[in-house]
């Protein structure tokens, strides 16, 4: 009787399988304690695709496992004899066979094959995209082997789950008597007329909301033309002398008559009655009168009220 190949930690992990057995036995005592679960697992699972090479016997998920650990060389494995196996295993079940068990195939072939290209390969810089592209395959397939082993153990959870909760029944008579006296009364603070307070206060509709101007200032208006009439005797009074602006606004007695009184200059210099200067910026405004029209003769009509 001849034992499985390289190594006997290998070995003791399928279980102590032979060459030309069938089943795998229990592990013995003294087996590695980090190899025993996964084989241990493997063996209660429901019989499915086995392998049987010169150096390995077992169920093909664990031949990954043993690959992935490093406690077998991928490269002593001959995947082409797997795949025929896996073929002629496919014509003896038929129709019984599954499409999770042949897409569980193709993953775990697809990354053996990926893992024993990269061991064969010279290693070094990979410069070529093509074999970026590549090196990037092999990540996907490694990725979506994790993401299988993560679906098969969570639905492992989910059936130990299941046939707990089978073992529960939900209470299915109802409140006693006794209890049922026990629950108070409800009762309502508001009635009828409460309620209809309620619905009144909720569909009223809101008033629209206003801005009030009235803290702003004063709201009567300035008249333009008077402020202008009265800057107009003032500069007349004294021909071909400047006065400043800050001087013919001295008698106002708000903002809006300033604002006004401005207003009123820039009409005297459109009808040619002042003229005025700065000599710098920010200075004062001097202002002229010019002599040009008499103050009867100004037209102040298309002048407005300032408000």
């Amino acid at each position: 009787m001849t034992e499985t190949g390289t190594a006997d930690a290998d070995a003791a992990e399928v279980g102590n399988s032979e060459v030309g057995t069938t089943d795998v036995e229990a592990p013995e005592a003294g087996t590695t304690e980090a190899a025993t679960p996964e084989a241990g697992a493997t063996a209660g699972e429901e019989q499915g695709f086995r392998v049987k090479l010169a150096n390995f016997e077992g169920p093909f998920d664990l031949l990954l496992n043993l690959i992935s650990q490093h406690r077998l060389d991928v490269t002593e494995v001959a995947l082409h004899a797997v795949t025929d196996e896996f073929i002629a295993y496919t014509r003896e079940m038929g129709s019984e066979l599954g499409l999770e068990q042949t897409t569980e195939f193709l993953v775990i072939a697809a990354t053996l094959l990926d893992l024993k290209a990269a061991r064969l390969l010279p290693t070094g810089e990979v410069d070529d995209p093509e074999d970026l592209a590549l090196l990037e395959a092999r990540d996907l397939l490694f990725a979506r082997l994790l993401q299988y082993r993560a679906y098969k153990q969570v639905a492992a959870l989910f059936g130990e789950l299941e046939a707990a909760a089978l073992q529960r029944y939900p209470r299915a008579v109802s409140l006693e008597q006794q209890f049922t006296d026990l629950l108070p009364e409800v009762t309502l603070g508001v009635d009828a007329n409460g309620f209809a307070e309620v619905a009144v206060a909720a569909l009223t509709p809101r008033p629209i909301p206003t801005v009030g101007l009235d803290h702003l200032h004063d709201m009567h208006k300035v008249s333009v033309p008077g402020q202008a009439r009265r800057m107009a005797a003032l500069l007349a009074a004294s021909p071909g002398e400047w006065m400043t602006f800050r001087a013919l606004v001295a008698d106002c007695e708000n903002g809006l008559e300033v604002v006004g009184s401005f207003l009123g200059l820039l009409e005297l210099f459109r009808e040619r009655a002042v003229t005025f200067e700065q000599p710098e910026a920010l200075e004062e405004l001097q202002v002229s009168w010019t002599g040009e029209r008499d103050r009867d003769e100004l037209r102040m009509e298309k002048a407005e009220d300032y408000e």
